[in-house]
């Protein structure tokens, strides 16, 4: 026919940006510079700061690179024994929180995700309502008195263990990510609840596992306040605690020991930057293993079947 619609020929040129979207790339590119350079300069003047004379520090002098390199920070932190203790409490802390996260926060999560949940607005209410009211600290101390957690690990690991934000994304992911015809054909073929849940939509959840395995991991590892409350003994400090006290020690000694003032507080300053290399080093190092998991996590919930 010769009324058919023609249509244009394909041309081996790249079309090229008009000067609208090279304006937009250019403010774009300086915007993300900008926010890249807030966000990472702090942890940069930290890391070389830990390794600069406290004098030069306190001067103003360390702006872009390290003055009078030395590592007396970290001698003196690593050195001390209840660093060390800190560092195991820590570990078996965030390990523990983490697998009984897990083990709650995933099977509640598809729980609520089910359209056929008996009760289910009754749970989603249920778990909104501490979301946003609570019932303040001396409720919550009377509470763990009662269980006898004083003094106990599980006053740190307990509390921890269920974030209604994470179940909710938990929630959000299953709904979303879950095809309901997997969960048919599981049915028809003679599978139960349980062995849905494990042979199905486990071996499916692999990125929200991942992210709520990081978001409980570095909320425990980053934990001191309920330690600081509950716990009596030294010896069961998590490291966040441990680096509390030792700061404040280092910040309150009127140099006693043959060192004046001034030495006290350059020490103290130095220790301060130390402190939170030394405290964020093992979760920086946790965070390539998963973040391929991470990227997925973050879009939880933007798209709907």
């Amino acid at each position: 026919m010769s009324d058919k619609l023609k249509l244009p020929k394909k041309s081996g040129n790249i079309v090229k940006d008009s000067l609208g979207d090279k304006v937009f790339y250019i403010i774009t590119y300086i915007v993300l510079g900008l926010l890249a350079l807030i966000i990472l300069y702090p942890v940069y003047f930290i890391i070389i700061a830990s390794i600069s004379d406290p004098d030069a520090v306190l001067a103003g002098k360390v702006v872009l690179y390290p003055v009078g390199i030395n590592f007396d920070g970290y001698a003196k932190i690593l050195e001390r024994t209840d660093v060390w203790t800190g560092y195991f409490n820590t570990i078996i802390y965030t390990v523990v929180t983490v697998v009984l996260s897990l083990v709650v926060t995933i099977p509640a999560g598809w729980a609520l995700s089910r359209k056929t949940l008996p009760g289910k607005k009754f749970w989603m209410i249920y778990f909104i309502i501490p979301m946003f009211f609570g019932g303040g600290l001396i409720p919550f101390y009377n509470v763990m008195s009662t269980l006898g957690l004083i003094n106990s690990p599980w006053a740190v690991i307990l509390p921890a263990i269920l974030s209604v934000w994470n179940l909710f994304m938990t929630k959000t992911f299953f709904a979303s990510s879950v095809p309901g015809g997997l969960i048919e054909a599981a049915t028809i073929d003679g599978a139960n609840h349980f062995q849905t849940f494990f042979l199905v939509v486990i071996p499916l959840a692999k990125a929200i596992i991942a992210v709520m395995a990081l978001y409980y991991a570095v909320g425990q590892w980053n934990s001191y306040f309920n330690a600081m409350i509950f716990l009596q003994e030294e010896t069961m400090y998590p490291l966040q605690l441990v680096l509390k006290e030792i700061l404040l020690a280092a910040e309150n000694t009127t140099g006693g020991s043959g060192e004046t003032i001034l030495e006290q507080y350059r020490l103290a300053n130095q220790l301060k930057y130390v402190s939170v290399i030394v405290s964020s080093l093992p979760v920086l190092m946790l965070y390539p293993f998963v973040q391929k998991y991470f990227k997925q996590g973050v879009m939880i919930g933007s798209l709907k079947e």
